[in-house]
């Protein structure tokens, strides 16, 4: 390399330093877009890659007309070294798709020809910007080994060789380190930008969660509330239907209770649609049953009809978590539900046991019934949300049939 070369490299840094640095933050595009085909150039690819055409051409030029006023160089091989220079300028324009080879390429045309010192500093450059640095250490030793011997074989007539050598080596070197730098720099970029998506993603997650949560959440209460009272006016329909010739008295007894029981639904579902409608947390809204309110649910399932059996061995139910206490009330209900739908006329037996640190069990059983059993419509999405409410707390639940042909739900909860 002469010194038109090294002033080529020298004048190709300051340049792309001082005069379009913007642009050249730009030029860390990707080797290839996705599915294996090449994005398409914007407007500002456009730019950057005309002015890196045009810085080559710009110091090939200054290297060629230095080039033919020396004597020492005969004509044939600086028509060579034009031409050369000339490919090298036209080879700008496939930097990005072809860096690592164009850049190899670069290391015999370099000792060929000083035009082409502007297009090896922009290729230098770009190899840097897009390739590992494994590369970029493989293609800039060889650059560098090749200036000594370069300046040996091709003397400087205005430089000493010392002066050159070492002039042409921080060149090549301050390319390299800046395209590093670069490249650098749009990594951190691209994994900020990484981290920020995930970390909208997950937000966008746990949204979506937090959602799904609070409509299983709100179906359980629907559910829980609802059922019960729907339970008691389907029962009591189809007791109608089914016993035309019941006495008077009966029939009039049950159409109280439908009517009762209708309005109760009703009522409930207006109170939780309030709580919706007012964006208020599940608690709010109407007072919330606790383990001391399983005695008038007893007691109103007994009005009803059914033959239920109490037995509370909690010494003091007030003393219960609230949040414990009123699952306990919800496995109850839901277990009472069940059994007036599919074992009517039956004795159903509810047991509720525990003290701090044991934890409280909840327990109910009905036997099998007598004769045909008068079909009720069911999803089974009671006992799937009792589960998840026993889940949910911190305990477990229990359900199947007895060996007796009856039926069993046992739900264990964490006091302490």
């Amino acid at each position: 390399m002469s010194k038109d070369r090294a002033a080529s490299a020298a004048a190709g840094v300051i340049g792309r330093r001082w005069l379009f640095p913007s642009a050249l933050l730009h030029d860390l595009d990707p080797d290839a877009g996705r599915g294996g085909r090449r994005p398409r150039r914007t407007a500002r690819d456009w730019v950057v890659d005309f002015t890196c055409f045009l810085l080559a051409v710009g110091l090939g030029v200054a290297a060629a007309d230095t080039l033919n006023n020396d004597a020492n160089t005969p004509h044939a091989l600086a028509v060579v070294d034009q031409l050369l220079g000339a490919l090298s300028c036209a080879a700008v324009w496939l930097r990005r798709r072809w860096p690592l080879g164009l850049a190899i390429a670069m290391i015999p045309v370099g000792m060929l020809s000083n035009t082409a010192g502007g297009a090896g500093v922009v290729i230098l450059f770009t190899l840097a910007v897009h390739r590992p640095f494994r590369y970029v250490a493989w293609i800039g030793g060889i650059a560098l080994a090749q200036v000594p011997l370069l300046f040996w074989l091709r003397p400087d007539p205005d430089l000493p060789y010392a002066g050159a050598v070492a002039f042409t080596e921080m060149a090549t070197l301050t390319v390299i380190a800046w395209g590093l730098f670069v490249r650098s720099k749009r990594q951190l970029m691209l994994s900020l930008r990484d981290r920020a998506r995930r970390a909208e993603t997950e937000a966008q997650l746990r949204a979506e969660q937090a959602q799904r949560l609070a409509r299983e959440a709100i179906a359980r209460e629907m559910h829980d509330v609802l059922a019960h009272r729907l339970t008691l006016l389907s029962v009591h329909a189809g007791a109608l239907e089914f016993r035309p010739d019941a006495p008077q008295q009966e029939i009039a007894r049950a159409a109280g209770v439908i009517r009762e029981s209708a309005h109760e639904a009703l009522q409930d579902l207006r109170e939780i649609i309030g709580v919706l409608r007012a964006g208020e947390p599940d608690d709010a809204g109407r007072p919330q049953p606790t383990l001391a309110a399983l005695d008038a649910l007893v007691a109103e399932s007994r009005e009803a009809g059914m033959k239920v059996t109490l037995a509370s061995r909690v010494s003091d139910p007030a003393d219960v978590p609230s949040s414990v206490g009123r699952t306990a009330y919800r496995i109850a209900q839901e277990a009472l539900t069940n059994a007036r739908k599919h074992a009517p006329g039956t004795e159903v037996t509810v047991t509720v046991t525990g003290a701090p640190g044991d934890g409280l069990v909840v327990d109910v059983r009905n036997p099998a019934p007598e004769g045909d059993v008068p079909s009720v419509p069911g999803s089974g999405q009671g006992l799937i949300g009792l589960t998840e409410r026993a889940t949910l707390a911190g305990g477990r639940l229990e359900h199947g049939p007895e060996p007796d042909g009856g039926f069993r739900v046992r739900a264990w909860l964490p006091w302490g």
